[in-house]
Parts: C-alpha cells; sequence; structure tokens
C-alpha cells in the first residue's frame, strides 16, 4: 500500500480502539521491549503520547526507563524549521501541549542528537524490512537522519506489518526493530 492509504487506515483502526485497549496494549509493548539487547546504552529518546490522537501511552516505557537509571530526552518540535530541539527529562521539567496537542518541554537542558543511543520512534504503520509511516511532517526522518549510525531505532505500533510500503524514498530512515503487543520484529 501507499503511505498516503496506510495513515488513513491506520488513523482509522486507532479511532476504533477503545481506552482499555489502548492501556492494555501499551503495557504489554513496554514489557516486550525488556527483551530486547538494548538496556546497556544510556540515552534513550522517547516520545510523549498524543491522546487525541490515541497513540501508545509512554508513560509505561517513562517508568521503565526511570528504574533502570536511565537518561531520558524528549523533544520538542519546530514546524517552521521541521526541526527537533532535544532536552533532558529532570524533575523540573515543565510541559505545554502545541498546537497539535503534542506535550513538549517548555526548556531545560539541551541534548546533542550525537549523544542519542536509543530512539523509541512514533509510527501509524510499518512494513516488514522495516520502513515507516509516520504523519508525514518529516520530523523523525530528519531526526533519524541527523543520528550516530549506531543509535538504536525502535518503532512502536498497536497493529502488526504491512507486507510492503510502496512509496519508500531514498532518505526515509529505516528502523532497527519495531515492538507490537504480540512481537518483536528485527530488521
Amino acid at each position: 500500500m501507499y503511505k498516503k492509504e496506510l495513515r488513513q487506515k491506520y488513523k482509522a483502526l486507532r479511532r476504533e480502539l477503545s481506552l482499555e485497549e489502548i492501556e492494555n496494549n501499551s503495557l504489554s509493548i513496554a514489557n516486550k521491549l525488556l527483551q530486547l539487547d538494548v538496556w546497556d546504552r544510556l540515552y534513550f529518546h522517547l516520545f510523549l503520547t498524543i491522546e487525541e490522537q490515541k497513540e501508545i501511552n509512554t508513560e509505561f516505557i517513562l517508568q521503565i526507563l526511570a528504574g533502570k537509571d536511565k537518561e531520558i530526552v524528549v523533544a520538542k518540535t519546530d514546524f517552521n524549521s521541521i526541526q527537533m530541539t532535544h532536552f533532558l527529562l529532570t524533575d523540573n521539567t515543565k510541559f505545554k501541549k502545541n498546537e497539535y496537542n503534542i506535550p513538549e518541554p517548555v526548556d531545560g537542558i539541551e541534548v546533542p542528537v550525537s549523544k542519542i543511543d536509543v530512539v523509541f520512534v512514533p509510527l501509524l504503520a510499518f512494513d516488514t524490512k522495516g520502513n515507516r509511516v509516520g504523519y508525514g511532517k518529516g520530523f523523525y526522518d530528519k531526526f533519524l537522519s541527523q543520528c550516530q549510525p549506531e543509535t538504536i531505532k525502535i518503532g512502536l505500533s498497536f497493529f502488526e506489518a504491512e507486507e510492503e510500503i510502496i512509496d519508500v524514498y531514498t532518505d526515509d530512515i529505516r528502523l532497527d526493530y519495531c515492538v507490537t503487543p504480540n512481537k518483536i520484529y528485527d530488521f
């Protein structure tokens, strides 16, 4: 399928999810993440849930990271430049939702992209080759292209892989893993 079709399909599928399904599936994904061999790394970039889009509740992952004493990095987006600025999550971090209901840090200690070891990547759909479909703005493709080659990219999805995304571009960045409530995909 084409990205545009996949966006429509998976937005519709997400809308059908109940709050209980979102919570249960989010917890299953967090538990599956514990099976990955990534926990020796230090800097973990985590997206914060857009509840209005029925995204995965990343609070469970946040608790795992905090329990393992990891440095947690969160982003603030600039829709004019399609850039993300990355901040260390601390006890003093204050959040404000932007115009797209994305919770973002107001300010804080900026973390250079070169320090980030693992990125949890939001997505709408993905395929069996590790290609992903996001909301289409390009924030994550730009961000992931700036990461170190050894940075581990982990997609999180409520749904299983599509066979193939037809319109993959050369500058699209593939995932290393994608975790669903039922399976870990290793690309």
